[in-house]
This record gives structure tokens, sequence and C-alpha cells, in this order.
């Protein structure tokens, strides 16, 4: 055949040249050139008197608010956040939690790790990107400020035109939290004190920001001579109540800012189903009642299948810590019925504090959902991290591996993307701790010494971690620690108790394990993790029960710093890095 017995070949060929060369050139457009969706806040942080739990009290706030506004955004979506520093004397950040910052680790919101404290009166820009659909929350991350009150809710919707893999009719959200009748300033001067002071339990549990100190909204239940709370409504501690419709399904988002308490929530008369953990679905599964330690975030559906002519109790209570804080209590309401009438049942009881049976079994059902990614098989890497209370001048403080977490003035990941060296300790943080170390005893050495140095990570190489508890000061008390690890999730593969060894990786569980960014280690135990570190920057990775951080509970991860590129100038603008950056905008 020719072009002249087959005329109509030449428009055909060229039509597939034209779609060919369409395909091409749509695919070399950036994606960054769809239309980017941004969700812009202006907020301005300052002390304020509020009254949480009808003490008042100053309370970090932000533009006048207590808790924090929450952020509601999608999948994909882009946070933009000028926030500026109206307290005239001390700095603040505020560390987005459970979002994994790639591309922006500046804006992970950790001082003198990703970035320098916002001055009084100076604004910093947090720009970043949520890239997946969960329960998240914010907080301060300096000093002693999320125990002030500074903190609140992060709420990612999927993508649109994309569905949840499970039906529900509406929302609640819960932001759970623990408060003090002393000011934060108080509580960091006597935990860094000798006599050491510590600061107690809290004098109340809040839900959304509200809680009753003095009053009890069960009294008629409760051993005590607790009168019962009146209130108008408006008043700043007064309950707020979550009104449903009979037969029903809610969501239910709940997540834990405490600064020290371990929480159980149940749902009078009415079940829950765990349909996510920390932003990731999991195989769902029933419970009566739910053990959240702080930094978690959980997502619950409950049906509304109870008689509709009366309201149930929702009821928050302290574990793992001897309870000396009564439970907070708010209402489900059974709409049309008035939210003003109390349950005729008395509230769910918190299990036992030290039923570690009960608190295990829950996390152990924890599993990730069907078609979840999996752990490698193998890891490049395992450090083991011992937690111990120790001293360090006659001065009590927690310790990794007998290092006690000091941080520097120059952030780290200044430090690291100019070669610092004098930045942090160049020396590498133990990987280990010695074999002949009894963990079901009190250190026979309590004496520690403080730290400052970093892990460093190959580039998106494989990293176990194991969480190893120890007994305290003093004998047969351990506690629970909640770790948190940012920039990062990982994939929690097993609990043990006593001390980890080799054969305890025949635990492991490499087919589902659930891939979260805080996980707890019980008293006397231990619990092993496994992520990838493939997010270029400095991660902190901590206890995420505020005084025990405060008090040096951390330790600091680093990887791929040299691949991190346009560090604002004003997020590096203190210590070392202070002056080399004075004349530029950005980090090259």
């Amino acid at each position: 055949m020719n072009q002249f017995t087959c005329p109509s070949l030449r428009p055909k060929l060229v039509f597939l040249i034209a779609v060919f060369l369409l395909c091409i050139i749509s695919s070399l457009i950036p994606k960054s050139s769809a239309k980017e969706t941004v969700h812009y806040f202006k907020w301005s942080v300052d002390y304020m008197f509020w009254s949480p739990d009808c003490v008042e009290r100053v309370v970090m706030g932000i533009d006048g608010r207590f808790p924090g506004p929450t952020i509601r955004a999608r999948a994909g979506d882009t946070i933009h956040v000028d926030l500026t520093n109206k307290l005239s004397t001390e700095g603040v950040v505020i560390h987005w939690h459970g979002i994994r910052q790639f591309g922006t680790p500046w804006a992970d919101g950790t001082a003198s790790i990703s970035q320098c404290a916002i001055n009084p009166g100076e604004t910093f820009t947090y720009r970043f990107k949520v890239e997946k659909a969960g329960t998240h929350f914010y907080h301060g991350h300096y000093g002693m400020q999320r125990s002030a009150g500074l903190y609140g809710l992060i709420v990612v919707d999927v993508a649109e035109g994309e569905k949840e893999p499970f039906h529900y009719d509406g929302e609640f959200d819960l932001l759970l939290s623990d408060w003090w009748h002393l000011t934060s300033v108080e509580m960091e001067v006597g935990l860094s004190s000798n006599p050491f002071r510590w600061v107690g339990e809290p004098q109340s549990l809040l839900v959304n920001g509200r809680g009753q100190f003095g009053c009890s909204l069960a009294p008629s239940f409760e051993n005590s001579s607790t009168t019962l709370c009146k209130f108008r409504g408006d008043e700043e501690c007064a309950p707020q109540t979550f009104g449903v419709l009979p037969n029903k399904t809610y969501r239910l988002r709940l997540a834990s800012t405490t600064s020290l308490a371990s929480l159980n929530l149940a749902i009078g008369n009415h079940k829950m189903v765990v349909v996510e953990a920390d932003g990731t679905h999991v195989q769902p599964f029933a419970v009566d009642d739910l053990d959240i330690y702080s930094g978690e975030s959980y997502s619950v559906l409950i049906t509304t299948d109870q008689d509709p002519k009366k309201n149930y109790w929702i009821s928050i209570g302290v574990r793992g810590r001897e309870p000396q804080t009564p439970p907070s209590l708010t209402i489900l309401n059974y709409q049309p019925t008035p939210a003003s009438k109390l349950p005729t049942i008395a509230p769910p009881l918190t299990p036992l504090w030290n039923n570690y049976t009960h608190s295990k079994s829950f996390s152990k059902k924890i599993l990730a959902a069907m078609g979840s990614p999996k752990p490698p098989k193998s890891y490049n890497r395992r450090i083991t991290l011992l937690n111990t209370q120790n001293k360090i001048d006659g001065f009590t403080k927690w310790a990794i591996n007998n290092i006690s977490l000091m941080l520097p003035p120059t952030p780290y990941l200044g430090s690291i993307k100019f070669g610092l060296r004098k930045g942090f300790d160049q020396t590498s943080p133990p990987e280990n701790f010695p074999s002949f170390y009894d963990v079901m005893r009190p250190p026979p050495n309590p004496n520690s010494t403080f730290g400052n140095g970093v892990y460093i990570f190959g580039l998106n190489s494989t990293v176990d971690v194991i969480l190893q508890n120890a007994n305290a000061l003093k004998e047969n008390v351990s506690e629970i620690h909640p770790w948190h690890l940012h920039g990062h999730n990982f994939w929690v593969l097993a609990y043990g108790d006593g001390r980890f060894s080799e054969e305890d990786e025949r635990t492991f569980n490499l087919e589902n394990p659930p891939l979260r960014n805080t996980a707890v280690v019980f008293p006397f135990g231990w619990t092993a993790l496994r992520f990838m570190a493939d997010n270029p920057g400095v991660w902190a990775f901590h206890c995420h029960i505020e005084p025990h951080l405060h008090m040096g509970m951390g330790v600091v991860f680093a990887e791929g710093v040299e691949h991190v590129k346009g560090i604002p100038t004003n997020a590096l603008t203190c210590g070392l890095t202070g002056k080399k950056l004075m004349k530029k905008k950005k980090v090259d």
C-alpha cells in the first residue's frame, strides 16, 4: 500500500501523533499546577483569664479562645498559619502532631530541633501539606506550654471524591486533656528544683476544654459529699453535650493532648467500634471502653440503638496512675429528649488504674486494616532505648541509655545542614544498655549525665527501635510512657514483659501490625517498633508525658538533611545559625 491507495491514512496518523504529543505534554506538566486548596489562618498566642473547670486561671489561648480553633481540611490540602507571639516574656512554637511534614521539616514546630522559638512580638509562618486523612491535633512544644492550654484539633477529611471505608451519619470531636490549678511556670520550676517538686495529679479532666472542679454532674452515684453542678449553659466550664438521633451511626473522633494522664473512655450502654488509630485505618473491633494515652488519637463508631427517651453518660477516667482526679462526665443526648435530663443509671466505671492486663488486651487488638502496607521483613539498624529515672547533681531527671536530653540553643536542622559541629554533641548516643542492667530493680548507680547527641540514619533505611521500660528510683515503681515520633509513622511489632531479648523477635507481627505515630511502653515491659527513615530532616522522638520530656526523656533522630531545601531564614535566626543567615531569605 502507498499514500495513493489509502487516502484516509494520513489524517488518522496525524490524529494519533497529536494525541500522543498531548499525552507527553500533559505528563510533563508538574502536579503543582493543579489548583491547590490552601487554608489560611492568622493566629495570635497570648495569656488570658479563663475558667476551664469553673476555677479561673491564667490560660494560654489562641485569638482569645481555649482550646485553640479546630483546623479542618481535606487530604492533599495546604495549611498556612501566620503565628504571632503576643506572650510578653517567652517564646512559642506549635507542633502539628501527626502531620509528617514531607518537604517542610522546619514546620514541625519543635524548638531547638526544627526551628528557633518565635520571640515575643514576632510572627512565623507554618505552611505545610496534610497528606493523609485522619484525626490529629496541634500543641505547644516549648517548655510546658501544652500544660498551659496551647492546643487544638486537626481533622483531615478524605480527598474530594473519595469515601471512608465505613459509613456514618454524623460525627463529633472530643479533645481530651488534663488540667492543673498551678500555672505551667510553677510546674516547670518545681520539676527543675532541688528538692524536687512534682506537679501532682491534675485537678480535673477536660473534654473540649471543659471540666468541673468542686461539683459533679452525678453526685448521687459518688461516695463523696460533692454537690450537683448547676449551669446556666453559657459558662466556660459548662459541659458540651452531644446531640444524636435514634438509630443512627456516629463517628467520634478522639484525641488526647494530656500532659500526664492516661485515660479511659466509655459510653453508658453503648459499644464502640474502633476504626482509626493515629490517622490510619485499622481492622474494626468492638469494645465497651477504650484506653487512650497522651499523644494518641482514635475514631470510633457508635450506634444509637438505646431507649430514645433517655440520655447516656460519656465518662473519662484516669488509667496507669492511682487516680486522685475525678472522672470527667458529659452527656450523649438522644434528641428530642432535653440535654438537661441526666441519665438515671450510674456512669460507666473506669477499669482499675493498674489493671494492665485490660490495657494490654486493648492495645493488642489494634491491627492494620486489610490492604495496608506491611513492614519490611528485616531492618538495617536497631537501637534499644532504656527508660530510667535518674539523678544529676541531686536533681531528678529521666534518661535514655543513661543520657538525659538537654536541647541545644542552635536548632539541629541548621547545625546539621551547615555542618556546625559545635552546635551539638558530635558523639553518637548509646544504641543499647549494659547486659548486666536489671530492669526489674532500681538503678544501682542512679547518677546520669546530660547530652544532646543525634542518632543519624541512612536515608530510606529501615530502623528498629526497642523501647525498654525499667524500675524507677523507687522500688517496685515503673510508669507508663507513651512515645511519639515526629515526621514518621512506625509499625508496632510487639509488646512484651521484662527485658527484651532476641528470642522475642519470634513474637513480632510482620503481617498486619498497626501503623502509628505514638505507642505506649507498659511498666516493666518493652515495645518493638519499625519505621522507614524516609523523611529528610531532624525529628524528635520522646515520651509524650510533658513533665517527663521536660526532665530529659527524649532523643533526636536525623536523616537526609543534605536533601532539605528552602528553609525559611527566620526558622534558624538563633544560636550559631543566626549570624550566618541574617542576609539570606532562604537556605539553599
